[in-house]
């Protein structure tokens, strides 16, 4: 695992309890059967996305877009209340 001032620099994924260093396909193909499970089953309960209010209008946008075409579902929050 290396790191360039304190940031990964490559992918990790969890096997047995334990972090291993893992490809890029790998990690991303795991995400995505990560999603599956969670659309597969009733996203009210299984998935939401918490943003930031320091991220871009566009990013936000690009968020609650994901969570309500993709994923299916209205569970979208941010931190601007605090």
């Amino acid at each position: 695992m290396r790191k360039t001032k304190g940031r990964l620099t490559t992918p990790l994924v969890r096997e047995d309890g334990v972090l291993r260093t893992a490809t890029w396909d790998e990690a991303l193909d795991r995400a995505a059967a990560g999603f599956a499970v969670a659309r597969a089953g009733d996203t009210s309960t299984s998935f939401g996305i918490f943003s930031c209010s320091k991220a871009s209008n566009e990013m936000n946008f690009l968020a609650a877009k994901f969570a309500r075409q993709v994923m299916g579902t209205n569970n979208i929050d941010s931190c601007n209340r605090t």
